[in-house]
C-alpha cells in the first residue's frame, strides 16, 4: 500500500461497529472490530456484556481512525462514553467527493468496492447480518461469532478500498471532512428537544385532525370538496384575489409544491396557509418523525449527500423536513433554551466575497442588501427605508434571490408576479450594478464546461457532464462553499462546547441553560463569523439569532396559523391534556387561560 499520505500517523486503525438503532434513539452498540494497518493487529469485541472505559484502539493526535460513513462509528463511541478520535478519515465521504457528479449506482461500501473493481460480500448476506444486528438480544454464541465475522469483513475491506483511493485523497482536506463527521455524530447524539406530549397527542388523533383541519381552514368549501383539493375552485380563488399562477404546457394550473412555495413567498397571507394545509394533508406522516423515548428528534443527518455537499436528512424523519407548523413541536426542556442562529443573506455575501464586486460588498455590509441594491440602481432615493419603499424592496429582493437561483426573465416575472418587461429591467439593473459579480459567475460556468469540474475552497469536487445545466453550475460556488462554511462552523462550535442540536442549510439550532444562553449564542456567532472569514479569505458574514426559553416553543411564522388550527382541534379532542387552561402551545396563557391565542412569546433576537 502507498503509505505517504499516512506516514504522519503512528497508528492507523480501520474500525467498524455493529449496532441497533431504533427510530429517534441513540445507537445501541453490539460489537466492534478494529484492525491496525502497520502491525495488522485485530481487535474483536462484544459490547453488550460490559463496556470498557476506553476504546481498544488509539484515538490520540498521532493516530488515525478510518471508517466508512464514520458518523455511525463515532456515534457509538459517544454512546459508550469513549473519547472521540482526534483524526478521522471517512472513505464514504472521500469516495463521494471523488465521484460527485458521476453516475454511481450504489454509494454504500459494497458499491464503492465494486466501483473500484474489488470483490465484496453478497448484498443479500449483508442485509441478513444487518437484520441480526438490529434484533434485540440476547444473541447466541454462534450468532455472536457470525456478527463479529461480518463486522470483520467490512474492516478487512477498508484497507483494500483505501489502497485504491489513497493516491487521489487530499489528506489535509479529507481530515477536515472527517472532523465534520465528528460534529455530525455529536449533533445526532444530542438531537432536537421536542414536546413529546404533543407529539403523542397528534399521533393519537391524527386522522380526525386531518378532517377537522379542512373544515376549519375552509369552512365554506372555497377550495376543497370534502378532503379533495379542487383545481377549478383554486382557479376561481386565484381570479378572486388577482394572483398570477404558473400553468403547464397543457394550460392546466401547475399544482406542484414548488409552484405553491414560490407563490407563498409572493402572497404569504393568501397562498401560505393553503400550501401548509396541502402539505399537512398530503405529505405529513407523523409516525415517520423520528422521536426517541427522551423526546428528542434524532435521525441520520446524511452529510455530503447532495452535489453541493449539503446535508440531506429525511424530510419525513427530521423535524425541519415536513411542514413549517410542525417545527412548533420544538420545545426546550425546563431550565433550558434553544436558539436558531443563521447567516444573514449567506449566498449574497459569498458572491460578494468571491467576485470581489465592491458594490455587492457594500450592499451586503449595509445590512439590507435588497434595499441597498435598489438604491445603487437609482430606483429609490438614498434615504429610502424598508417601510417607505416596501414594494420596491420586495421587487429587488425577488431579483436578487432569482439571480442566485439562475432565473431568467420569464421565471423571475412569474416569481415576483410582474410583467416580463419589469423582470428584464430588474435583471438589467443587476448586471449594471454588479458587473464584477456577473463576470465572475459566467467565468465559473465557462471553467466548468471547459475543464469538466468545479471545486470549493476545501476541495469538494463536482464533475461536470455534457448535459450539465449552466444555471446549476452558476449556483454551485455559492451553495457548495456555503456548505463548507457551515461544516467548519459546526466543527468549531462542537469543539468549543456549544450544545449543537442540528444544522439547517445556512443555520444551526443549539441549546443551553437559560441563564447562560446568550453567552452560548455569542460563542456560536463567533464561530460562524470565523468560519465565514476562513472560507471567504477574510470577508466576514453577519449572523442573526432567535432565542426561545422554556416553557415557550420554537415558532416558524410560516406555520403559525396552521399550528393554532391544529392545537385548537387537539384541545377539543383531548381536553384533559390540551384543553382550556393547559398551556400546551408554549405561547403563554392569556388572561382567560386560553393557551393558543396569546402572542407574548419570550423570544429575544440577537444580532451581531
Amino acid at each position: 500500500m502507498t503509505q505517504t499520505p499516512l506516514s504522519k500517523f503512528r497508528t492507523v486503525w480501520f474500525v467498524d461497529f455493529e449496532f441497533r438503532a431504533d427510530p429517534g434513539e441513540r445507537p445501541n452498540p453490539v460489537c466492534l472490530v478494529a484492525r491496525e494497518l502497520m502491525s495488522n493487529r485485530i481487535v474483536r469485541q462484544w459490547l453488550t456484556d460490559g463496556t470498557p472505559s476506553l476504546p481498544p484502539f488509539d484515538v490520540g493526535p498521532d493516530s488515525l481512525m478510518v471508517a466508512y460513513f464514520a458518523s455511525a462509528e463515532l456515534g457509538c463511541c459517544l454512546q459508550l462514553g469513549w473519547p472521540m478520535p482526534t483524526n478521522v478519515l471517512d472513505l464514504y465521504v472521500e469516495f463521494r467527493c471523488l465521484t460527485n457528479g458521476k453516475v454511481v449506482p450504489n454509494r454504500g461500501l459494497l458499491g464503492a468496492m465494486a466501483y473500484v473493481g474489488l470483490d465484496c460480500m453478497d448484498s443479500a448476506e449483508k442485509d441478513s447480518m444487518r437484520e441480526l444486528a438490529m434484533r434485540h438480544g440476547p444473541h447466541t454464541e454462534s450468532e455472536r461469532v457470525a456478527l463479529l465475522d461480518y463486522c470483520q469483513s467490512d474492516v478487512d475491506a477498508l484497507p483494500k478500498l483505501l489502497d485504491r483511493l489513497v493516491a487521489r485523497i487530499d489528506m489535509p482536506r479529507a481530515l477536515l471532512r472527517g472532523r465534520y463527521m465528528r460534529a455530525v455524530a455529536s449533533m445526532e447524539h444530542r438531537g432536537v428537544p421536542l414536546d413529546l406530549n404533543t407529539v403523542q397527542g397528534l399521533r393519537d388523533h391524527w386522522p380526525t385532525i386531518q378532517g377537522s383541519l379542512i373544515g376549519r381552514a375552509d369552512p365554506v368549501g372555497e377550495v376543497f370538496d370534502g378532503r379533495t383539493f379542487k383545481a377549478d375552485r383554486w382557479a376561481r380563488y386565484l381570479v378572486k384575489h388577482n394572483i398570477t399562477w404558473d400553468r403547464l404546457p397543457s394550460g392546466a394550473l401547475a399544482l406542484d409544491d414548488d409552484t405553491f412555495r414560490q407563490a407563498a413567498k409572493r402572497h404569504p397571507a393568501l397562498v401560505g396557509k393553503w400550501r401548509e394545509l396541502r402539505n399537512t394533508l398530503g405529505q405529513m406522516r407523523l409516525l415517520d418523525l423520528a422521536v426517541g423515548s427522551d423526546g428528542r428528534n434524532r435521525c441520520l443527518l446524511s452529510p455530503f449527500q447532495s452535489r453541493t455537499g449539503r446535508n440531506q436528512p429525511s424530510n419525513s424523519k427530521f423535524i425541519f423536513g415536513p411542514s413549517a407548523w410542525l417545527r412548533s413541536l420544538i420545545k426546550p426542556t425546563e431550565g433550558m433554551s434553544v436558539a436558531y442562529v443563521d447567516w444573514s443573506q449567506q449566498e449574497f455575501g459569498i458572491a460578494a466575497a468571491f467576485s470581489k464586486d465592491p458594490n455587492m460588498a457594500d450592499a451586503y455590509r449595509s445590512g439590507d442588501p435588497y434595499l441597498a441594491f435598489a438604491k445603487q440602481a437609482g430606483a429609490v432615493p438614498t434615504h429610502a427605508t424598508k417601510q417607505s419603499h416596501k414594494r420596491e424592496r420586495a421587487l429587488f429582493k425577488g431579483c436578487t434571490l432569482g439571480v442566485q437561483y439562475g432565473m431568467g426573465a420569464e421565471s423571475l416575472a412569474a416569481s415576483i408576479g410582474e410583467t416580463l418587461d419589469v423582470a428584464r429591467d430588474l435583471l438589467r439593473m443587476h448586471r449594471q450594478t454588479y458587473p464584477k459579480f456577473w463576470k465572475w459567475s459566467e467565468s465559473a460556468v465557462d471553467y466548468a464546461m471547459v475543464y469538466g469540474s468545479l471545486s470549493t475552497v476545501f476541495g469538494w469536487n463536482l464533475h461536470i457532464g455534457s448535459d450539465a445545466n449552466p444555471r446549476s453550475l452558476a449556483n454551485f460556488p455559492c451553495q457548495a462553499n456555503g456548505s463548507e462554511m457551515l461544516r467548519l462552523a459546526c466543527c468549531l462550535m462542537v469543539e468549543r462546547g456549544v450544545g449543537l442540536c442540528a444544522p439547517i442549510h445556512d443555520a444551526v439550532l443549539l441549546e443551553g441553560p437559560t441563564d447562560t444562553i446568550e453567552q452560548t449564542v455569542a460563542a456560536a456567532q463567533s464561530a460562524m463569523r470565523e468560519a465565514s472569514a476562513i472560507v471567504l479569505g477574510g470577508f466576514e458574514l453577519e449572523t442573526d439569532a432567535e432565542i426561545i426559553s422554556h416553557p415557550q416553543r420554537y415558532m416558524d411564522e410560516r406555520g403559525t396559523e396552521m399550528w393554532r388550527l391544529v392545537l385548537g382541534i387537539l384541545e377539543d379532542l383531548d381536553p384533559v391534556r390540551f384543553g382550556v387552561g393547559v398551556d400546551q402551545t408554549g405561547r403563554g396563557l392569556t388572561p382567560n387561560g386560553t393557551g393558543c391565542l396569546s402572542n407574548n412569546l419570550s423570544v429575544r433576537n440577537v444580532s451581531k
